[in-house]
């Protein structure tokens, strides 16, 4: 493993992750300074290597690891019940929405188990081969979670057009059905709900969409429950009607799953450069701030860049700004790995992004 990477891995598992905000001493993870024909500088912080700095949020990255996998253990076990009773009543009753919806709750296993493949592999912690980390695996892995959506939601429509086509047997339902049905829902509700709560606690990409798939198995068993119930009463058509709706509720649960992470791997902004500037702004000593971009997920690891002029002045003084530049954001930010290109004076802009003009600022004169 590379220095920069032991010193990760030496400061997260001592669980240095603290605040900028409490004041303590600042020792750098990574600090390279890069002399340009033009007399620029160039300054990269490791957020996390400054004695790190936490996020109300952020944990160790050990720490949140095994949170994540125990709670993706305790979800398979639970869903691989919810799987086998749903196979059950189904064969049983000859229930073909309530088959598909057995084929859907399939795809929550196999969910938990490429979470907890991604979970083992999405290390913030660079090497030499992966300079950025390796948390990108995590959103992989919710894309995984979509397509499989999109796989269930191919057989139930396959399923129905067969039936529509061809015809199938009667579906028969009983009370006790009806009853290891209520079991089923009960346990989605708690898998739903309670994947979403620690999802939303850790800040991980991969909890929060495996609880959006188990949301929908929530809403599609209801209507399965809804359409057995008809059957129950007579209304033998229904079961096979409400097949079409289940598809829809798959569809947009794999759709919420997508929106989400394909920011993320495609590198949208994560902090818009209006709130950056601000932030630099602030600092004694900076006089203009420009060419800013972010990317990485809010609340886990921020990647900034800027180009930055301060004060004429020596070398250490305009780090020693770049220095409280970067506390700053991750006080205000979080986990952020800051890079600063220091230019002369007469590189000042009035742009502080890429893109369109609307962003331009008023800039200081001479």
């Amino acid at each position: 493993m590379s220095n920069i990477g032991e010193r990760w891995q030496q400061r997260i598992s001592k669980g240095q992750l603290k605040r900028a905000s409490n004041g303590q001493h600042h020792s750098h993870g990574h600090h390279s300074h890069g002399h340009h024909s033009h007399g620029h500088h160039s300054h990269e912080h490791n957020g996390h290597g400054h004695n790190g700095h936490e996020h109300p949020n952020f944990k160790s990255f050990y720490t949140y690891r095994a949170e994540v996998r125990r709670v993706l253990s305790i979800t398979l076990v639970l869903n691989v019940a919810v799987v086998l009773l749903k196979l059950i009543v189904g064969w049983w009753t000859g229930s073909l929405s309530l088959l598909a919806d057995a084929l859907h709750s399939i795809t929550d296993s196999a969910n938990n188990v490429l979470g907890l493949v991604t979970n083992q592999l999405a290390s913030p912690i660079p090497d030499r081969d992966h300079p950025y980390g390796h948390q990108k695996y995590e959103a992989v892995g919710a894309l995984g979670i979509a397509a499989f959506l999109g796989i269930a939601c191919f057989e139930i429509l396959r399923g129905a057009g067969e039936r529509i086509l061809f015809g199938g047997e009667p579906v028969t339902m009983g009370a006790t059905s009806l009853w290891f049905l209520l079991v089923v829902l009960g346990i989605n509700i708690f898998v739903a709900f309670y994947e979403r709560r620690v999802g939303l606690r850790l800040g991980s990409n991969i909890l929060i969409a495996d609880a959006q798939h188990t949301m929908s198995d929530i809403w599609i068993t209801m209507a399965v429950l809804g359409g057995l119930i008809g059957v129950w009463m007579g209304v033998q058509w229904l079961d096979l009607v409400l097949a079409f709706p289940v598809a829809i509720l798959v569809v947009r649960s794999g759709w919420v799953v997508l929106s989400a992470n394909l920011p993320w791997l495609v590198d949208e902004m994560a902090i818009a450069p209006e709130a950056i500037h601000a932030v630099v702004m602030r600092v004694p000593g900076v006089l203009n701030c420009h060419n800013i971009a972010s990317r990485g997920l809010l609340g886990r690891q921020v990647f900034i860049d800027m180009h930055l002029i301060v004060e004429p002045t020596d070398v250490l003084s305009a780090h020693n700004i770049t220095e409280q530049i970067e506390q700053q954001l991750e006080q205000d930010f979080g986990p952020t790995r800051v890079t600063i290109h220091v230019e002369p004076h007469s590189y000042v802009e009035s742009q502080i992004s890429y893109g369109t003009q609307e962003n331009e600022i008023t800039i200081m004169n001479d």
